[in-house]
This record gives C-alpha cells, structure tokens and sequence, in this order.
C-alpha cells in the first residue's frame, strides 16, 4: 500500500525582550546559571506575576507577520504537569483563549508549485527551567537552571498541512525569514531560541484519514527536522506493515544514529484560567499601531526587488531573505552600482566573508559605500576580478578605501593599448607550439596563451583587452 504523511508542527520561539515575561530579571541565557532570578521566576509561593507589555508588543508582531488575526480578549490559563524543570507544578500559557488565530505561510512545494500552509493559532506562554545532565562521574546527575525559566514564548501550532518533509522544512525556513524580519525573535534552532516538534502520522494516500499521530522532538536543525521526519514516516510504515499499531507517545530523534527513540507516553493535563494575570483586551487601535511597525514582508520585498531592480526571482529571494542582508544590498545600489552587479558580491564574495568571520551585515567593517567603491573600480576596469576580490578580504583588515589599497598593493589593471600589444607579441613570440596549436583547432590553447600574458604582467593586465588583442593576432 502507498502511504502519504500527514504532518503539523509545534513552534516555540523566544522573544528577544529585555527581560523575562512576568518579571524584570534579564533575559539573557547565556549568564552564569541562576543568577538572573527573582521570587516571581523561581515560582516562590505567594508571588505575583507582572505582565510585560513589551512581550505583548512583540508576540502581537510576530503574530501579524505570520498571517494572522489577532484576537482583541485573550488570557492565561494554569497548564498543570509537574516536573523539575516547573517545580510550581503548572505553565502559564494561554490554552483556551490564544493571542492569535488562522494564520498561514506560502511555501514552495517540491513541484515548484506554491502551497499555503495553514497556521491554527500562536499564544503566549512562560518558558521553564533549562534541565542540565551531568552524565560523568559514579552517579549521574540533573542540575536545574533558572535562567530561562520565564522567558516570554509564543508557540505556533499549525494545521496538519504538510504531506512531507519538505513541506516543513520549507515552512521552517520561511517562518524565520518572516519573524527575523519583523525583529521580534533570533529563531535559532541550534542556539535553542526556536524549538520545533513534529507530530506524524501516515495514512493511505488518497485518504482523508487522521490517524494516531508521533510527536518527535529534539531537532536541532531544518535538516534534522527533514531527517527526523523522514525516519519516522518509515518507521510507521513498517510498524503497519507488520500488523503493529500505532501508539500515541512522544519520541526523541537521536542525530547520531538518524533514528527516533521512545521518550514516554503523551500526557495531557488539565488547562484552568489563571486569577493573577489580567485578561488581555486590545483595541482596532492598539492592534493598527503595533501593525504600523512591521517592516516591508520578504515576499512584498522579492516582488519589488524583481520590478524595481530588474534582478531575477532567484537573486531577488536571496537579496530578501535576511533584513540587514536586504537592508544592505539597497544601500549599495544607492552608491550607483547596478543591481546585479551588487546582488552578485553581496551573495558569492560578501556574504561568505561576513559568516567566516562571525559578523553580520549590520557591524561589518566593509560598509556599503566601501564595497560599492570596489563594484566600480572592477565594472570601470580600474582592476580585474582577481584583485577585487583580495581587495574585498583586506577592507575588514584595514580602514583605508579600496582605492588607496588599490594604489598600494599595486593592483591596477593594466589597460593601456600599446603596453598590452608589445606584451602579447612577445608572448606569442615565447610560444610557438601554443600559437600552432590553435591554428590547428585546439581551443583551449587560447586559455595558456591568456594565462602566459596574464602571468607576465603580474595579474594587472586587462584580460578582457588580453583576449580581445590574441583574438585578432591570431586572426579569430
């Protein structure tokens, strides 16, 4: 029998607040653990919650970016478990009445076709405590961190749209291009600021079956979201095929050995509204002017990269996919350097420097106007791609302009017509076998005597006028 998934993913993102959801202590992970606590985080008994606006401010944000209706009364309700990483025994969340409702992303399917993919709702919720296992040593031990527990979250619950792993590797990709847009979250799933849990379930394609679904976690990256997905419709397809049934648990993908392993049986426990956070009530207003905030959306900047700038959907997509990549690019189209021209350093020369060394496009040292002084020095034919690009690694070195490095490294391009004449004679004089060659229909000697001239000239000679001149020479 031919299966199909059926797959809906659980989202939790950080807000990147300054502090934590019900109190002023810092968010901020990374600090020596349990240092960034109070009675409210650590859950003392007897206090109060203070709801942070901004957290409100930027699910409300992150909630438009993706789509959706924002819902004018919403509340926190007392998700009740215990376990140690929430010794208070219960998780406000906003189960009954969420902050936001139908939603949806546009994906591009693996047909090439686009796919909307719904969005069910995003509340608002604390995060826990980080559990740390210290596994050396005679006895194993679990350590609790209190840093992160009340962190602001928002949890994206979507339809189960997806009908396979690319279906939600796509949407991943997409949801943090939107949200890292609109500024609100950093969406990392390696770092942990974005958490995503997959739950899946098979049928026989052409169903409308909903059968009992897997909730796999503990994917730390959109391929081991692929990867995970992929092993477990396997899996179930294999369990059905021996006449086993399908249980209703939680798994855990190990990214060693590419499978999923039993974690424990799914356990819901009781939602009741919680007294000690106001209900949350936002007007047409409030919720108008937190809208007036979000920056132009990557699919509105792709379309007018593609009209505005002539670049093609592929260099527009890229050119949109990051803020400050956007951001920078356009800055260095102001300089007067062609959209392509500038679309095509930023992605290949740019971009791969900036990551090496651990930057963004917002703080690095190569600003726009200093790399759009390098585009037109090479489209001037000042200096060949080769310098440009040695050029482009030294401007994060040095504070000087390309021009002055240009000058002091020597790499000015020869152009000059006379200069390059008596150059190519006398290679063409030193090669007598190469010049034969091609005269005998071997093309690619073209390509050494071009090497030979460049070589002689120590890089600077123009390569364009080299060819041009060998061409003519050799009576092309």
């Amino acid at each position: 029998m031919e299966y199909e998934a059926v797959i809906g993913l659980e989202i939790h993102l950080e807000l990147n607040c300054a502090t934590k959801m019900f109190c002023n202590c810092p968010n901020a992970l990374a600090d020596e653990p349990n240092i960034n606590t109070c009675p409210i985080c650590l859950w003392f008994p007897g206090s109060i919650p203070q709801f942070s606006e901004e957290a409100l401010e930027k699910a409300v944000l992150t909630s438009l970016a993706l789509n959706c209706e924002i819902q004018k009364l919403s509340a926190f309700d007392q998700k009740v478990y215990y376990y140690p990483d929430l010794p208070k025994g219960f998780q406000l969340s906003q189960y009954h009445r969420p902050l936001a409702r139908n939603g949806w992303l546009d994906i591009r399917g693996m047909d090439g076709k686009t796919r909307r993919l719904r969005i069910r709702h995003i509340h608002m919720e604390e995060d826990v405590a980080k559990l740390v296992h210290e596994m050396d040593g005679k006895t194993p031990i679990s350590l609790v961190d209190f840093n992160r527990a009340g962190v602001p979250l928002v949890e994206i619950v979507t339809e189960p749209d997806m009908r396979c792993p690319h279906d939600a590797m796509e949407f991943i990709r997409m949801l943090r291009m939107q949200v890292r847009h609109a500024g609100t979250a950093h969406c990392s799933m390696e770092a942990g600021t974005m958490r995503v849990d997959a739950n899946i379930s098979i049928r026989p394609l052409g169903s409308e079956l909903m059968n009992t679904k897997v909730e796999v976690k503990n994917m730390n990256s959109i391929r081991h979201l692929g990867d995970a997905i992929t092993y477990e419709m396997q899996r179930q397809e294999t369990c059905l095929g021996v006449g086993e049934a399908i249980v209703l648990h939680t798994r855990l993908w190990d990214p060693e050995k590419h499978v999923t392993i039993p974690m424990r049986g799914k356990f819901a426990g009781p939602c009741i509204p919680d007294p000690s956070v106001p209900v949350i009530q936002l007007s047409d207003e409030q919720i108008g002017e937190i809208k007036s905030r979000l920056p132009e959306m990557p699919g509105d900047k792709v379309e007018r990269f593609i009209t505005q700038h002539g670049l093609s959907r592929d260099e527009a997509v890229m050119m949109s996919s990051e803020r400050d990549l956007s951001e920078y690019f356009e800055s260095v189209v102001k300089e007067n350097v062609t959209p392509h021209l500038a679309s095509h350093w930023v992605a290949t020369q740019l971009h791969p420097l900036i990551r090496e060394r651990g930057q963004n496009f917002a703080d690095t040292p190569v600003t726009p106007a200093r790399l759009a002084a390098l585009i037109c020095m090479l489209a001037g034919e000042e200096i060949n791609t080769n310098s440009a690009k040695i050029v482009l690694s030294q401007l994060f070195e040095r504070d000087d302009t390309p021009q002055a490095i240009v000058e002091m490294c020597g790499f000015r391009q020869v152009s000059d017509r006379d200069k390059l004449d008596e150059l190519v004679d006398r290679i063409l004089t030193e090669n007598p076998s190469a010049v034969a060659d091609f005269k005998n229909g071997q093309s690619k000697a073209m390509g050494f005597l071009i090497g030979k001239v460049m070589q002689a000239s120590q890089g600077k000679a123009n390569p364009k006028m080299v060819r041009e001149i060998l061409a003519k020479r050799l009576g092309c």
